[in-house]
């Protein structure tokens, strides 16, 4: 269920945009501004540096995107500048969230004869160095990939106007800051350039970056207020391990068809529930971090098709995927980070739109639901365990579900310091593969 209260009153008609970007955000559907594209369209647009606060799903990437290629529109680019010399660069932590934001550039530059690159690890090397040395004015891609082309000297930084960084703080959650600002240092000066900075929390880490490598930026915060989504009903079970399936299986009985994505800590834990739901009759997919990128894209794409009602992912998948009409996301593991409970609930309720999401609190993850409580301001409504739940039928064994490790426990962590060490070795190993 879609609603219009995430909109604000300004046109994208009135913010003066070149007629072919207005014809790109008419194509796209676009009318009014959501909250961020209001706050930092006018100004990104004057040419002033900024770092922008704002829930997931709120329309970040549109307006980082309209003001680049605004810049890029507005003033010719430098007479000696070669073609391999791109005029903007996105950086991304991973290399889904870099795909969804060339397909949306895709469709906001259609008008135009701006060309686009995107480059990330784990396929197509040849193809993506091609592009580059065919010629490209916005490049789109993660720190490790554009390095290695980089450093081959496929292309270089000289030429650069606009500098835009997504989801600044999982970019230091990831490891990849040094990779950022050795990138950042063999561009123009910063106040030769136009740098935009995004983020879902504007931290003392994020913000020191902003001022150390952008000119004087503004902040700008969107709902600072309110951690999690407006559509979003939460909801929490107390469960024990053992019915942690028959309870999903339950669950999924009462939402029949509608798109799902359940969220677990571990690939061990992905590929077990991954296995059960298959052999108790659900269509399901599979997305982590050794999933092969062919793979995985093609399982985006059944998903986002309808052929899969039900996507199985580890916090490879929450962050960046802006995935329409997802109608419940469920954490069979409470996450052991707080932020990543927001990222991972606001995979649903995108865009002004409502939606559900169920947390099961096992005695194996309990110990993080303090700090995710206190994060997000509230309480999340507590429900009761149904007094009958299924009986699953058997997962088949497979290849894929005989692997992988023992699995952490949390109980044999004596503090908190263990526990988010541990938290932070789950998400590093899941995300190894999604940054080349």
């Amino acid at each position: 269920m879609s609603n219009k209260t995430h909109l604000t009153q300004l046109a994208f008609e009135e913010l003066g945009l070149p007629e072919p970007l207005l014809e790109g955000a008419k194509s796209a559907g676009f009318e009014y501004c959501t909250a961020i594209q209001a706050a930092t369209l006018p100004i990104a647009m004057k040419g002033v540096d900024l770092a922008g606060q704002a829930q997931t799903g709120t329309g970040k990437t549109a307006a980082f995107l309209l003001a680049a290629m605004h810049r890029l529109l507005t003033r010719p680019p430098s007479p000696k500048r070669r073609p391999n010399q791109p005029r903007a660069i996105i950086l991304a932590p991973t290399r889904e969230l870099a795909i969804q934001i060339h397909n949306d550039a895709q469709a906001l530059g259609q008008h135009t004869e701006l060309r686009l690159a995107l480059v990330y690890g784990g396929t197509g090397y040849q193809s993506q160095r091609q592009q580059l040395e065919e010629g490209v004015d916005i490049l789109i891609g993660t720190p490790g990939r554009i390095i290695d082309y980089f450093k081959q000297r496929v292309f270089d930084l000289l030429a650069i106007e606009v500098v835009i960084l997504d989801e600044a703080d999982r970019m230091f959650d990831l490891g990849f800051i040094s990779d950022v600002r050795y990138l950042l240092r063999r561009m123009p000066a910063h106040d030769r350039r136009l740098n935009l900075l995004f983020s879902a929390t504007l931290s003392y880490r994020v913000t020191e970056l902003a001022y150390e490598h952008m000119n004087n930026p503004e902040l700008i915060r969107i709902d600072a207020e309110q951690v999690t989504a407006t559509g979003v009903r939460q909801a929490m079970y107390h469960v024990a391990m053992e019915d942690k399936l028959p309870l999903l299986l339950a669950l999924l009985a009462e939402m029949q068809q509608e798109r799902v994505i359940i969220f677990v800590n571990t690939k061990r834990a992905a590929e077990q529930v991954t296995a059960t739901l298959d052999s108790n009759g659900h269509k399901t997919a599979l997305l982590s971090g050794d999933v092969p990128q062919k793979k995985r894209q093609q399982l985006l794409h059944a998903f986002n098709q309808g052929d899969v009602s039900i996507l199985v992912a580890t916090d490879v998948a929450a962050r960046g995927l802006h995935i329409p009409e997802v109608s419940h996301v469920v954490n069979f593991d409470l996450p052991q980070d707080a932020e990543d409970y927001v990222h991972r609930i606001g995979r649903t309720a995108r865009a002004g739109a409502e939606g559900d999401a169920v947390s099961f609190c096992c005695e194996e993850y309990c110990y993080s639901l303090p700090e995710i409580e206190e994060y997000v301001g509230e309480k999340i409504n507590v429900k009761a365990v149904p007094a009958e739940l299924p009986t699953p039928a058997p997962a088949a064994k497979s290849p894929r579900s005989r692997r992988g490790g023992k699995p952490t426990h949390p109980r044999n962590r004596s503090k908190q310091g263990s526990k988010q060490r541990s938290g932070r070795q789950n998400r590093a190993s899941d995300a190894s593969d999604t940054h080349n």
